[in-house]
């Protein structure tokens, strides 16, 4: 519509927490995991750009599309202070308490998804956060962990009881999710003529906020294997652009 290209090229998923992960070779930090806000604000402003053509001859149509192009990254930080505030459990955003959290979890370096899945069960303990956990703490950041731990169980809303509140989080922070080095296998497979994990994969993700079966569990809630780091083709790769 507007003579640009749109690049759908290799996608990546973050497990080990990285503000600035991205898994392409060369491809800097513009569409890293934390900028995706702003990538997605240029996206918006091509988008925009593309309709002024088709409504040029409306001037109020053209004001009214200036102004929600304005609104965008006010909209966005609202939906980003609230998804935060719904994963950790609180009624309200603490940018500080967040803030600590993220320090820690690159400190220990910690699995995205099966940290928050892990904190949905409103461990008292700090732990009880060691499943997600690549590397083992030592005795003073484990400290720091159960100090974050305590302010951040300090916060959570009295007007519910625990369950209600297991039950908000789990359905905002999901217990399977798709990784690079699960998908590989299948596909293949699938090269082969052989759709079982396709098809186990389509199943098991199809509920990634449920609890699913112990079979289930211990094959696909599991940290990334070491020797799965570092790894073209799993852990990073060309992009098509």
């Amino acid at each position: 519509m507007g003579g640009f290209t749109l690049d759908f090229g290799p996608f990546g998923f973050c497990e080990r927490f990285e503000p600035y992960f991205q898994p392409w070779t060369g491809g800097g930090r513009h569409f890293s995991f934390f900028n995706q806000p702003l990538a997605a604000e240029k996206n918006f402003e091509s988008f925009c750009s593309a309709l002024i053509p088709l409504i040029a001859t409306d001037q109020a149509a053209v004001e009214k599309l200036g102004l929600i192009q304005d609104e965008f990254s006010t909209v966005m930080q609202t939906k980003l202070t609230d998804m935060w505030s719904r994963k950790l459990g609180h009624a309200e955003f603490d940018s500080d308490l967040l803030q600590n959290l993220f320090k820690l979890m690159m400190m220990t370096h910690v699995d995205y998804t099966i940290f928050f899945r892990e904190l949905s069960k409103l461990p008292d303990n700090a732990s009880s956060l060691t499943a997600s956990f690549y590397t083992e703490p030592d005795e003073d950041t484990m400290i720091e962990w159960q100090a974050w731990l305590n302010g951040w169980r300090k916060k959570l809303p009295s007007a519910n009881t625990e369950e209600e509140i297991m039950s908000k989080m789990k359905q905002v922070n999901p217990k399977y999710t798709w990784r690079e080095w699960l998908v590989v296998p299948a596909y293949k497979q699938a090269e082969q003529g052989e759709y079982s994990l396709i098809h186990e994969l389509q199943q098991v993700f199809s509920e990634p906020y449920g609890e699913q079966g112990k079979e289930q569990e211990a094959k696909y809630y599991q940290l990334r294997p070491l020797e799965l780091f570092d790894v073209g083709g799993v852990t990073h790769y060309s992009c098509s652009s």
